[in-house]
């Protein structure tokens, strides 16, 4: 018994070796330049910008979690209805298919459920925050800002 132990130890030893090793030889292989773009922070190609510690709306988490849920259902709902196509499982066990469409049943009747509380406690619901446009001290008169979005807004013909 204590053996099969050892052979887990070694396993988990060759591959930490096996790792440490690849890691020290592509340590030595690469070169290493630094300079102050490749040492910034990268975020999508966007420069960031202000502090990264803000509050986030917890709206975002709560559709999130609303996501997993529905995603979760997927992955039982699924191997469930595979099975019910299955001739020889419903021939060896004729209760299956009913015990298993009512299990289905319940299972979407729970999350109907959740979804509905969700929509009635409004957390489903999006509000945006009201924006308006500020007023800059800019020299250019707002006559040459409407002229080029006229120019740009009205079609051409093109041949």
């Amino acid at each position: 018994m204590i053996e099969q132990f050892g052979y887990v130890a070694a396993y988990l030893g060759a591959g930490i070796l096996f790792l440490a090793l690849i890691l020290t030889i592509a340590r030595i292989i690469r070169p290493n330049r630094p300079n102050v773009e490749k040492l910034s922070t990268y975020e999508s190609g966007e420069a960031p910008v202000g502090n990264a510690n803000i509050r986030f709306n917890p709206r975002f988490y709560v559709i999130a979690l609303l996501f997993v849920l529905f995603e979760i259902e997927l992955v039982f709902l699924f191997p469930t209805a595979t099975l019910l196509k299955n001739k020889e499982l419903a021939a060896a066990a004729p209760e299956f298919p009913v015990y298993a469409v009512v299990e289905i049943l319940l299972f979407v009747g729970i999350l109907a459920l959740g979804l509905a509380f969700a929509w009635v406690k409004g957390y489903l619901n999006w509000e945006k925050p009201a924006s308006s446009a500020e007023k800059l001290n800019i020299p250019i008169p707002d006559s040459v800002y409407d002229n080029i979005r006229k120019k740009h807004s009205t079609p051409t013909n093109v041949l």
